[in-house]
C-alpha cells in the first residue's frame, strides 16, 4: 500500500495504478494526426467531397489535432463506425460504408507503419519511480490490445508495466467493466486503483468503477478536457509517491 500525493490531493492504500496511453504516456499528436489524414485522404478519393467535414469529425483542424476528439480518444471500431456514418451519408448501404472505412483505415495504418509514438518527456522516470515503490502499473488504452503491447516493447516498459490492456471486441470507454476487467487481471479491488488518463472518459470509467481516484492529466493546459478528475496535472512527475 503507498499514499500518492498530487498537488494538494493524497491519495491513500494504494496498489496499482492505470494509465491511458495516448495523451497520457504517449506523445502521439502527430502520428494520430497523419493516421487521420490519410485515412481521410483514401476515402475521399472513392467518394469526392467527404474530406472536409470528415477531417472535422476526427478532429483534425489544420495542423493541430484536438486531444478531445475521435481520432484522440475514441476505440478503432468507434472510429471505424463514425466514418462509415459519414459514408454512408452518401446514400451507400450500411455495410458497404463500413468496409470502405475500415479498409481505408487499415491501409493508412499500413502506409504510416508501425513504429511507436515517443514518450512524454519524464515519463519513463515516473514509471521507474513508481514500479520501484511497490505499485502494480497498467495500461487500460482506447487502442488495440497489440498496439498497447507494441507501444511497450518498443519504450522497453516491460519490467514496470504488468498490464498492456486495450479495447478490442465489446465495450469501449467510458464503460467501468474495461476498469473492472483490468484490476481483476492485477489482482487488485478497484478501490486501491487509481486512473491517470487526458480525457472525459477516463474520469467517468473510473469513477463509476469505483476507483480509489481519478488523475487527469493535460499537457496542454486544457482542464475541461479531463472534467471529473479529482486533481488535474500538466506532466506525470507531479504524481509523487510519499509513503510506500
Amino acid at each position: 500500500m503507498a499514499t500518492i500525493q498530487c498537488k494538494n490531493v493524497t491519495f491513500s492504500n494504494i496498489q496499482a495504478i492505470l494509465f491511458d496511453k495516448n495523451g497520457t504516456l504517449e506523445d502521439s499528436e502527430a502520428d494520430l494526426r497523419a493516421f487521420a489524414l490519410r485515412g481521410v485522404r483514401i476515402i475521399d478519393a472513392q467518394i469526392p467531397g467527404i474530406g472536409e467535414p470528415l477531417l472535422m469529425a476526427f478532429g483534425v483542424n489544420g495542423d493541430r489535432l484536438d486531444p478531445a476528439g475521435l481520432i484522440a480518444v475514441a476505440s478503432r471500431r468507434e472510429t471505424e463506425v463514425a466514418a462509415a456514418a459519414y459514408i454512408a451519408e452518401t446514400g451507400r448501404s450500411w455495410f458497404e460504408s463500413l468496409t470502405i472505412a475500415r479498409q481505408a483505415l487499415d491501409d493508412a495504418e499500413k502506409y504510416l507503419g508501425n513504429t511507436a509514438s515517443p514518450l512524454f518527456v519524464g515519463s519513463l522516470e515516473v514509471l521507474k519511480s513508481l514500479s520501484k515503490a511497490g505499485l502494480k502499473l497498467g495500461i487500460l488504452s482506447a487502442a488495440t490490445t497489440d498496439e498497447v503491447r507494441a507501444f511497450v516493447q518498443s519504450h522497453q516498459l516491460s519490467d514496470e508495466i504488468q498490464l498492456t490492456m486495450g479495447v478490442d471486441e465489446g465495450p469501449s470507454k467510458p464503460d467501468p467493466v474495461l476498469f473492472l476487467q483490468a484490476c481483476l487481471a492485477l489482482g487488485v479491488q478497484p478501490s486501491a486503483t487509481l486512473m491517470v488518463g487526458d480525457s472525459v472518459g477516463d474520469m467517468q470509467m473510473a469513477r463509476h468503477a469505483k476507483a480509489a481516484g481519478c488523475i487527469g492529466i493535460t499537457w496542454i493546459g486544457k482542464a475541461e478536457n479531463v472534467k471529473g478528475a479529482d486533481v488535474v496535472i500538466n506532466q506525470l512527475d507531479e504524481i509523487q509517491v510519499v509513503e510506500a
